[in-house]
């Protein structure tokens, strides 16, 4: 049975997730965004999903990305996969022809596939984007485990009750953001009267009593 890859988090989770970061407003530099761990069973093929936001947009002649693999933590960053005006597969020993760029750098996606899985892939994998006129390059990593044979199933019933508390909070967030937004416009609103009301008091002042003009 061919397989993609187990995320540890529930889906629900991510997604709700995903929409509560939205709402937090972004910086200006590179944001790279990688699902932490990624389990994998032995002989399957497995995508490596990378995404990135840039204030900018693509362009080939400028954008620079680089795909590089690491067996333990101490162990030497190995590249194998780049983007110089077009995609550059390096074609590790280890890896043989069995990495393929799945992604599309002006869809802000830097995603590939590992084919026929094996132990030795296990490890650590990192992506480096960089889109100028961004400054600073980005960086996500993937932990990849090898898995020989497949995980159980998961009950379901943690999924729902996580996805509510979750739909819960992002509900009570986008409740006070409301009301935020509309404290401040009424608070708006009534210096802009009070400052009406201060400027016709003393256009009133100004002109003076007219009998009072006349004797």
């Amino acid at each position: 049975m061919s397989l993609d890859a187990w995320l540890p988090q529930p889906a629900l989770c991510l997604s709700a997730l995903s929409l509560l970061l939205s709402l937090v407003p972004t910086g200006l530099g590179m944001e790279v965004m990688a699902p932490p761990i990624i389990n994998a069973l032995n002989g399957t093929s497995v995508k490596l999903s990378c995404t990135f936001n840039s204030c900018y947009k693509v362009e080939n002649k400028q954008f620079s990305l680089n795909w590089t693999y690491q067996a333990c933590t101490n162990c030497s960053e190995e590249l194998f996969l780049q983007f110089r005006m077009k995609i550059m597969n390096k074609q590790l020993e280890r890896f043989g022809n069995r990495v393929e760029f799945t992604g599309n750098p002006t869809k802000n996606d830097v995603s590939f596939t590992l084919n026929n899985v094996q132990l030795e892939d296990q490890g650590t994998y990192n992506c480096y984007v960089l889109n100028p006129p961004d400054r600073q390059r980005g960086h996500a990593s993937i932990s990849l485990k090898v898995l020989t044979e497949e995980p159980p199933k998961r009950d379901s019933t943690v999924a729902v009750i996580v996805g509510a508390s979750v739909g819960g909070f992002l509900a009570v967030v986008i409740l006070v953001l409301m009301v935020v937004k509309c404290v401040r416009r009424k608070k708006q609103q009534r210096l802009n009267t009070d400052d009406q009301k201060t400027e016709e008091e003393g256009k009133t002042d100004g002109e003076g009593n007219p009998e009072e003009g006349t004797k």
